[in-house]
């Protein structure tokens, strides 16, 4: 797919919630979530391979006042099913203790540790998780939100004093390996397309020494797509007349005599004096922490 995308007249632009899976796998091997895991596949393979144990769960469930709900196995090529293993287990934890106690099973419940552990881990993946949903939206433009969906993962993951060793651990290789796969993508295009988004045209994603780069690089782009240039061109080529795309966006609804009077830098100038869009604030499903520099919807 790469291959041929290279090939495409067009600027390529790969898919970074891959990008992101890559990462997300990378970070967990070795980190020292590895055994609790392997602790928790078996555990839902016990229930998973025998329906008489999975019966067995659910009238625990019931007894507990929960709802019925299975297990989930995780697979190795998307990390969110591990998420969603962990967040099963940890709902479950005393119908999975009962259940497992009344079987007396080779199969044992995870201790406190192994549970406190399991809760790090959903902390860690869970605004991955959101980072995910909202790059694979179809109803939406989600090339303008990758800067600063990843520019949060980063501030995410920054590690505290009072992280114990196994989430530094994830968080230094989750950083390392992130940053890697962020320079091999099309950053040109994607620093443009969040500059032409009001949500995040102050680019506060990028760091302030590239920013006027990036004013000057949609200058640039700007001056080669004006009107007057590509009428030019297009009486010299005998082209049907082009689109203009980017310039409709940074000037006014007035009269067509009115648009060529105004310069593009004076556009760029009143596109980004104006505010800047709002969107609502979100919260993580695990708990109540605001999103507040989180891409997401208008208000």
């Amino acid at each position: 797919m790469v291959a041929a995308a290279r090939l495409l007249p067009s600027e390529h632009l790969p898919c970074t919630a891959h990008i992101l899976q890559r990462t997300v796998t990378v970070s967990i091997h070795g980190s020292g979530f590895e055994s609790v895991l392997a602790k928790c596949r078996k555990i839902v393979g016990h229930f998973k391979h025998s329906p008489s144990n999975a019966h067995e769960l659910m009238e625990q469930q019931v007894a507990c006042g929960q709802k019925q709900e299975s297990l989930v196995q995780d697979v190795t090529t998307r990390w969110n099913s591990t998420l969603e293993m962990v967040k099963r287990i940890q709902r479950n934890k005393s119908p999975l203790t009962t259940t497992l106690a009344q079987q007396k099973s080779n199969v044992t419940m995870l201790t406190a540790q192994e549970l406190a552990k399991l809760q790090k881990l959903e902390e860690l993946l869970e605004p991955c998780r959101y980072v995910t949903e909202l790059l694979g939206g179809e109803q939406y433009i989600s090339c303008s939100v990758v800067l600063p969906a990843l520019c949060h993962l980063f501030k995410i993951m920054e590690a505290t004093e009072d992280d114990p060793a196994y989430v530094v651990k994830f968080k230094n290789d989750f950083t390392s390996d992130l940053s890697k796969r962020k320079d091999s993508t099309n950053l040109t295009w994607l620093k443009i397309a969040t500059a032409i988004d009001p949500r995040f045209k102050d680019l506060k994603c990028l760091p302030k020494d590239e920013r006027n780069e990036v004013w000057a690089s949609l200058s640039k782009l700007l001056m080669a797509e004006s009107p007057g240039k590509q009428e030019s061109k297009e009486t010299t080529d005998q082209h049907p007349p082009k689109k203009r795309r980017i310039s409709v966006l940074l000037v006014s609804s007035d009269s067509e005599s009115d648009e060529e009077e105004e310069s593009i830098e004076q556009c760029l100038n009143r596109y980004k004096a104006e505010p800047k869009c709002t969107w609502r604030v979100v919260h993580y499903s695990g708990g109540e922490r605001e999103k507040q520099h989180m891409p997401g919807w208008h208000q």
